[in-house]
């Protein structure tokens, strides 16, 4: 069983900043590739015109190269998401 010492501050929780750091961007990250996957598959649900070839296989390999194209779009950051949230979380935790 883990106990906290009540004299360490909470929000450290004895760990360095750099691993709260790499923790927060890897979050982030998560996150706006978990977004981008919502957005696709909106976009992919509303329709996109081909009747032709929805079979259920064609649909399960077209789930998965959008989420594979939602990871790569997190991955370069092409949103910003990320980016925004870790500015949010550090900006955050300095003004308390």
């Amino acid at each position: 069983m883990t106990t906290i010492n009540p004299a360490m501050p909470a929000s450290g929780l004895g760990r360095a900043a750099p691993d709260r750091a790499e923790e927060l961007r890897q979050a982030a990250d998560a996150f706006e590739a978990i977004f981008l996957r919502q957005m696709l598959s909106s976009m992919r649900q509303a329709g996109m015109g081909d009747d032709l070839l929805s079979s259920s296989t064609t649909l399960q390999f077209q789930a998965m190269h959008f989420d594979a194209i939602a990871d790569q779009m997190a991955k370069d950051h092409a949103f910003g998401i990320a980016e925004m949230l870790q500015r949010q979380f550090v900006d955050g935790a300095k003004s308390r």
